[in-house]
Formats: C-alpha cells, sequence, structure tokens
C-alpha cells in the first residue's frame, strides 16, 4: 500500500488582502507524479513553497513525508526542488553550481562521479564546464533539476519544469520524473503544458482563485468536459462546412473557437458534444465526404481546464504560443 508523502487539509494563506489558498486539501501518494494546474494567479507557486519550507501556512493541517510541517520545525530531510526556477551561480559551470550546492548542504557522501552522473541524467554532459550565464531557460531548469537530485529527494517539488525545454530537454525530465516515480519518490509539479501533464501524471489538481476546483486522474478530467473542440480534415471542405452547419448542437468556424485563433482554410473546426461530433462523420461519410484527419483541436485535458475555470481567452493564448514556438530552448543572450 502506497503510503502519503503530502497531506493537506484546509490550508489557507493570505497575503494582506489577498487569498492565496482557501481552505485547500492535497493528498500525493509516494511513488506518483501529482500535477498542479491553475491560472496564474491560483495560489500553485504559494503551495509548492509551503511544501518546501519556504512559508507556512496561516491555517490548517500539513503534514510532509510523514512528519507535521510548521514555522517551528520546518519540512523533514529528503524534500528538493525549486519555485520560480533554480537558485544557482551565473558566474560559476554547471559542475562548479552543483558542486557548490554540495558542499553547502555539508554533503560528504556526494562525489565528484555524483555531480557528472546528475549531469548526465538531465542530458547536461556535454556543456558541464560552460558557465550557467550562457545557458537558455531550460538547460538552467533542467540543471535545477539535476541540482534536486543530488540531494536523494523522496519529495521532489517542482515550479514549471518544462520551462524552455525544447523535445530533447522534455524527453530527459520526463524520464528522470519516471523513474523517480518508479523508486518510490513522490513528485508535485506545475505546469501549463497540459501535454507533460497528461503523460506524466498519476494524478492532477485544478486550483482557481485558491481553491481547489479538481483532484484526479488526467482522463477523469478529460472526461469532466462533455463537449469539445474537434479538427476536421476531409476531401471537401466547403461540403463539409456545409453539412456541420446543418448538425444540431455543432458550432463551427469562429463560433467554435476565438476570432483571435486563425483557422485552417483547408480545415473544418466545430464545437460540441462527443454525439454531435459522432453526427457529423455519419453525415459526411453518407455524403460521399472522406474524412482525412479528426482529432482535438484543443488537448482533451486543456478543453476541460477551460471549463473548469472558464478562461475563455486560453485557447488563443495555446494557439499563439504554438505559433511562436514558445517552447523551443535558445541561449539566453
Amino acid at each position: 500500500m502506497t503510503t502519503a508523502a503530502v497531506r493537506a487539509r484546509g490550508i489557507t494563506k493570505t497575503f494582506g488582502d489577498v487569498v492565496a489558498l482557501g481552505g485547500v486539501d492535497l493528498d500525493v501518494p509516494t511513488g506518483t507524479v501529482h500535477g498542479l494546474i491553475g491560472p496564474n494567479g491560483a495560489g500553485k507557486t504559494t503551495l509548492l513553497g509551503l511544501l518546501l519550507g519556504l512559508a507556512t501556512a496561516d491555517t490548517g493541517h500539513l503534514e510532509v513525508l510523514g512528519a507535521p510541517v510548521s514555522r517551528a520545525l520546518g519540512v523533514p530531510d529528503g524534500v528538493a526542488g525549486f519555485v520560480d526556477g533554480p537558485g544557482l551561480y551565473p558566474g560559476l559551470t554547471a559542475r562548479q553550481n552543483l558542486a557548490a550546492l554540495v558542499s553547502l548542504r555539508g554533503d560528504s557522501a556526494r562525489s565528484p562521479d555524483d555531480v557528472d552522473d546528475a549531469l548526465h541524467e538531465v542530458g547536461l554532459t556535454d556543456v558541464a564546464d560552460d558557465r550557467l550565464r550562457g545557458f537558455s531557460l531550460g538547460m538552467r531548469q533542467r540543471l535545477g533539476l539535476a541540482a534536486a537530485l543530488l540531494a536523494a529527494p523522496r519529495l521532489l517539488v517542482l515550479d514549471e519544469p518544462a520551462n524552455g525545454l525544447d523535445p530533447a530537454g522534455t524527453r530527459h525530465v520526463h524520464r528522470v520524473l519516471t523513474r523517480l516515480a518508479a523508486a518510490g519518490t513522490a513528485v508535485v509539479m506545475s505546469s501549463h503544458r497540459m501535454d507533460d501533464l497528461a503523460a506524466l501524471c498519476h494524478d492532477v489538481t485544478i486550483l482557481h482563485l485558491g481553491q481547489v476546483v479538481f483532484t484526479g486522474a488526467p482522463r477523469d478530467l478529460a472526461a469532466a468536459s462533455d463537449e469539445r473542440d474537434v479538427r476536421v480534415v476531409t476531401t471537401d471542405t466547403a461540403a463539409a462546412r456545409r453539412i456541420a452547419a446543418d448538425v444540431p448542437g455543432l458550432r463551427t468556424g469562429h463560433d467554435a473557437v476565438p476570432a483571435a485563433v486563425p483557422l485552417d482554410p483547408d480545415a473544418l473546426v466545430v464545437h460540441g458534444t462527443a454525439t454531435a461530433v459522432d453526427e457529423l462523420v455519419a453525415r459526411l461519410v453518407g455524403a460521399g465526404v472522406a474524412v482525412r484527419e479528426l482529432g482535438p483541436f484543443v488537448p482533451p485535458l486543456e478543453a476541460a481546464f477551460l471549463a473548469l475555470t472558464g478562461d475563455a481567452d486560453a485557447p488563443t493564448q495555446t494557439a499563439t504560443l504554438l505559433r511562436a514556438g514558445a517552447d523551443h530552448e535558445e541561449p539566453v543572450r
């Protein structure tokens, strides 16, 4: 039976008149990856800070690795991670940064080989002797993860670890987090990247205005959204558009998505229930219009998130990020 790495009940945290967390419950079993999702200002970073002992809750009860957390007790050994990006020395190399952190912790059990192993695990061996000031955002995130690995964490807390990662960096991070969870480490991570959460997380918690609006498996979150945006590519787009206009409960074009989102002239975007989409496909086939592609315009996990938080602008933001290639690692100049 798995045990709880994190158990929170009724956690509140305020900053002046701002309620960052308003009665949050959270359970994270050992050996699992738990995702925190929410719009900016939802309370994700505040909650992660509490787990790392960077702040204490105003009210409520928080246990980490079986020990109560308070201002006097702090957090137990075995907790590692970062919020708002890892704290590193820009004038030192990647290897020197990790060696310095090991020294500051007074960890005599760690050797230079352990430092090299951590760099290898996150894919930074080739830049181990490069100074940090030339690193991209994604490379810094990976170095922060390497630093956390050297602490042999039983609870790993990460704030947007996928920021700035290119596909190769993403694979390294996914591989590390999957290995840690399989070995019994609990991972709590925030992310705006729904693909990461769907691929990695056993469970997710959605925060909105400091409140939990959903907690459970990503597949259950996706199922919570009855309607979806679907992209359809056919052999006759004009005919498909006419047919879709007659399907009850189905919206098309900019009636389905925000006007700021550019639409592919060779594809049809519709919004409706799974039943309505099924009816569209049946009518297309009946009319002799072949369906070449059928898939989500917004990923199911993201669609459910938008439905629960009421963020109507997020599809526009997502499309803009995809067009700009915002996830590509670029060196910091």
